[in-house]
């Protein structure tokens, strides 16, 4: 997004990345890309630990060890890095996400934030972003019902959202036969079911690009793999070609940045340093203006390494970067019926009915004990056989008990899944570790991360509301999975690839890393762009968020930043 924008100011745009290049044409496709094994279970399409990991501990206790095999979350690898297997899934967040420690104070008293908890606002309003929200979702081709139509609640969508200027640039996606008995069962509990926005086409669309998408034929290969349909919002049907046919804009791949380099004075990028893998050498690539705009991980390991900022000490409470890591906490109902056939492998990374109706703006802090909300989904998005079949607690793992399970129930089962926010916390960091270095010689990067009190009271409250809604539709058999009271993280399950914080956003350079332009504080032309940004993470999935500060900040360096290069704040 930034470069296709900086491109068309006329700038000069080298982007370097550390992967391969690919397309959909020829790399994702079909029938090659529907390889679950290769690309659900081995995950061809990630980051590999070999060329960049992260050591792992819950606690300053703990020595942190190296997250070696996969599994809690799942960066990209390649050129548009996790936009290529993403599932599709695009929110805003509501008004009261970006100023939530505001909004606490004023309804129940800053007495009610736990002890620990770096709970902040943004210092960008929903009413400034709300632009550039309406233009990411033409950009990216996003599918759904407006709820909140400059004010006017509207009939089918989210009520509980906030405004919007437009409606979305395509109609929402068809339902499945789980999401329209959970609408109905919602319909019937008295919620608001709506279906989900999406970033999957269901529709012919063209975007303001000149990039089109084709309808989504709901194969069920949305999450770990790229799309081969042109369905899905990913960078390469939504920009890339576009972008790379602009002759003021170069790609480099096979080019791993390692650092970020700054004048004697360090209040400015002279460009950056990059590993380039053909030649096996170091180069220098001098730079106006650097954008971070890797992974978030990733980006803050960059940031930490060439010293753009103070590494964040949580004894102290001193330092910025690295700061704030949230994670999402999530839950869910799976339910059996004997007599029902819901046909898993139809559908879609994003699809499924919603309800908000436990929410951050729903929900009483005061009287439920927490800080925060959860959007419920169901609806059938992979139904691809060897990563899921739903089976009955009990049933055997292996051998001709397993087959007699998987003959019952495969085909049988649905779920309802509880997608919850997740705040900052002053233990929930990242630094660099004193043991382990990468390939190249440098520090890893340490992540200092377990689940706290206020967020899994959160997650039990979910279970205590859902349960009763599933039993309401009669299921043959039930089974819960929420994160109880003293959970622990453990990586090695997946659970999402929405990593935030790290280089937060900020009133203040003693607060945080980047500005409300996400502009560095330490030097005024390197923008940081990403989830790294986000104060505490929101209920919902990052991308919409994400894309919608992407354009707020390239509209600041193309209004007020070319003119005048200079701290915008």
């Amino acid at each position: 997004m930034a470069g296709i924008e900086l491109a068309r100011e006329g700038l000069d745009i080298v982007a370097l990345e550390r992967g391969h290049d690919q397309a959909t044409v020829p790399d994702f496709k079909y029938p090659n890309q529907i390889d679950e094994l290769k690309y659900g279970v081995r995950l061809k399409m990630m980051q590999k630990p070999s060329q960049q990991t992260v050591t792992v501990r819950r606690s300053g206790d703990e020595t942190a060890l190296p997250y070696r095999s996969l599994g809690s979350f799942l960066p990209g690898n390649g050129v548009g890095g996790a936009g290529t297997h993403w599932n599709g899934l695009n929110w805003r967040p509501q008004p009261e996400e970006l100023r939530l420690r505001s909004h606490v104070a004023e309804n129940w008293g800053e007495g009610i934030i736990p002890e620990g908890m770096n709970l902040g606002d943004y210092p960008v309003s929903y009413d400034e972003l709300e632009p550039h929200f309406t233009h990411f979702e033409k950009v990216a081709g996003i599918s759904g019902k407006a709820g909140n139509l400059n004010g006017e609640i509207q009939e089918g969508g989210n009520p509980f959202e906030g405004w919007r200027s437009e409606d979305y640039p395509m109609p929402q996606q068809k339902r499945t036969w789980d999401s329209q008995k959970f609408h109905d069962a919602c319909t019937a509990a008295g919620y608001h079911p709506f279906q989900a926005p999406a970033g999957i086409a269901s529709t012919a669309y063209v975007n303001p690009y000149g990039m089109q998408m084709g309808p989504c034929n709901y194969c069920g290969f949305c999450e770990r793999y790229g799309c081969y349909q042109y369905s899905k919002s990913s960078p390469q049907t939504a920009i890339l070609d576009a972008l790379k046919r602009m002759p003021n804009f170069e790609c480099r791949t096979e080019s791993e940045v390692l650092r970020v380099e700054l004048a004697e004075d360090g209040r400015t990028a002279t460009g950056v340093t990059y590993w380039d893998e053909a030649a096996q050498e170091e180069v220098f690539q001098p730079a106006d203006i650097v954008i971070l705009s890797s992974y978030q991980l990733n980006n803050v390991h960059l940031m930490l390494l060439s010293g753009l900022g103070e590494a964040y000490d949580p004894l102290t409470g001193q330092g910025t970067l690295g700061k704030s890591y949230a994670y999402q906490m999530n839950g869910g109902v799976t339910m059996f019926f004997e007599d029902e056939h819901f046909n898993p492998f139809v559908g879609h990374g994003a699809n499924g009915v919603c309800i908000d109706d436990f929410s951050v703006n729903q929900n009483d802090f005061g009287a439920l004990g927490f800080i925060g909300g959860s959007y419920w989904r169901s609806g059938t998005f992979n139904g691809q056989p060897i990563r899921n079949m739903p089976l009955p607690k009990g049933t055997p793992s292996w051998g001709a008990g397993w087959k007699d399970g998987i003959g019952k129930w495969y085909g049988h089962a649905m779920s309802i899944g509880s997608h919850g926010s997740h705040m900052a916390y002053e233990n929930n960091h990242l630094d660099l570790d004193p043991t382990y270095t990468d390939r190249h010689g440098r520090p890893l990067m340490r992540m200092t991360f377990n689940w706290q009190d206020n967020d899994l009271r959160m997650n039990q409250y979910m279970k205590s509301m859902m349960e009763p809604l599933a039993a309401s539709m009669n299921p043959d058999l039930m089974q819960s999975g929420f994160k109880g009271p003293g959970a622990q993280y453990d990586v090695r399950p997946y659970q999402t690839t929405h990593n935030t914080g790290g280089h937060i956003m900020s009133e203040t350079a003693a607060e945080g890393a980047v500005n409300r332009y996400c502009q560095t504080w330490k030097a005024h032309n390197v923008f940081a762009m990403g989830a790294g940004n986000f104060v505490q993470n929101t209920q919902y999935n990052p991308t919409g968020l994400v894309g919608g500060l992407a354009y707020w900040t390239v509209n600041a360096i193309r209004t007020q930043y070319l003119s005048n290069p200079r701290p915008l704040v």
